[in-house]
């Protein structure tokens, strides 16, 4: 059986590696590997979540909820938005990344994406006929090249995706960049990739208020600790969510991720907790790294940070292997396009295991 053409010519998309295949690889044991690889919330979830999904179990028979009301109401208490600019998905963003291209790409449109960036954008809709073009994130400057965007447009634009903060340079790009992107292109729409927004503490969520064409993604992946139950959201003017809600299936929600959601946003101290010690993690791996000799590290205002290491004799995947040995999981770059074999990303841990993150990777580069 021969695929459509587009899977023919399509790479799979390359995830951060699991802790149980480096256990398996290495001869390592599961519970002594320190995993920044994939930039979850290493703390775990609110225990009010875990409380009520364990409540939940015995209803696991019964499908689960459509309309997900509640979970909207607390979204949009959260986001400060109304209820009608808010859509749930399940799969983590990524649903709301496919939703998305299912109600506005046809067969041909382009859509730019600055490089280096989420590379799931592109392997998303690529499925549904578009082309991706890209722009670029001035390395250097260590910002978004503005005028690569407005060099990169075309009439067959139909979405551009600026991840703010960006991964994996933790760049933040301005507002006013923004806000001046939308309103120069009010026929093209301006998705906010916001998965990490809560470590930087800033958001633009008030953008969709100014502009019908700007689309904002969150996760609950990150900050909010169910990067295991698969949970995105968006936010957008009405008319946008309304659209999406005729595309997006009915019940991609579980029952156990809808509670899990619902009390994870009802955990306010949780939350708060989790943001503090996320940052303070990221402040210590920053100034640690930093010391080293042969490393260079981006400021971040995320929960990872990106690391130049061609200074150090190493390519990426020789020193991400080298410290696979040793039981840490960091990502290798390599597979990001924009980035050069000389990159890493580390995202944050508990403070102990960042310290012997750091202690690991002192002993591997002497």
């Amino acid at each position: 059986m021969k695929a459509r053409q587009i899977v023919e010519e399509m790479d799979s998309y390359v995830p951060g590696r699991s802790q149980d295949e480096i256990a398996q690889d290495f001869g390592l044991k599961k519970e002594d590997i320190i995993k920044l690889g994939s930039n979850e919330n290493p703390w775990g979830p609110s225990p009010k979540a875990l409380k009520a999904i364990e409540e939940e179990m015995s209803a696991i028979n019964r499908y689960p909820e459509s309309q997900l009301h509640e979970l909207v109401e607390e979204i949009a208490k959260y986001s400060d938005v109304d209820t009608s600019q808010v859509i749930v998905g399940g799969d983590g963003a990524d649903e709301i990344i496919d939703v998305l291209a299912k109600t506005f790409i046809d067969n041909g449109d382009e859509f730019i994406v600055p490089l280096p960036s989420y590379m799931y954008y592109e392997y998303l809709l690529k499925q549904y006929g578009a082309k991706p073009v890209y722009a670029r994130w001035d390395l250097d400057e260590n910002r978004l090249d503005v005028d690569s965007i407005y060099e990169k447009i075309s009439p067959k634009t139909k979405m551009i995706f600026l991840c703010s903060p960006n991964n994996p340079t933790g760049t933040l790009i301005e507002k006013e960049t923004l806000r001046e992107i939308a309103s120069k292109n009010p026929e093209i729409l301006i998705v906010i990739d916001e998965a990490y927004f809560e470590y930087s503490e800033v958001t633009n969520k008030d953008l969709i208020d100014e502009f019908d064409n700007i689309f904002i993604i969150r996760t609950m992946s990150k900050v909010l600790g169910l990067a295991g139950m698969r949970i995105g959201y968006g936010l957008a003017c009405s008319q946008i969510i309304e659209y999406m809600h005729r595309i997006k299936p009915v019940f991609s929600l579980t029952r156990l991720s809808f509670v899990a959601a619902l009390n994870t946003f009802r955990d306010s101290e949780y939350i708060e907790s989790s943001i503090k010690r996320g940052i303070e993690s990221r402040q210590y791996l920053y100034d640690e790294v930093s010391k080293i000799d042969g490393l260079y590290v981006f400021p971040s205002k995320s929960n990872f940070m990106l690391i130049r290491v061609k200074d150090t004799g190493f390519t990426a995947s020789e020193l991400a292997h080298e410290l696979m040995k040793r039981g840490v999981i960091v990502r290798d770059c390599t597979s990001f396009k924009g980035l050069d074999e000389y990159w890493i990303r580390i995202s944050i841990c508990t403070l102990e295991e960042d310290e012997r993150f750091i202690e690991i990777l002192k002993e591997v580069l002497s």
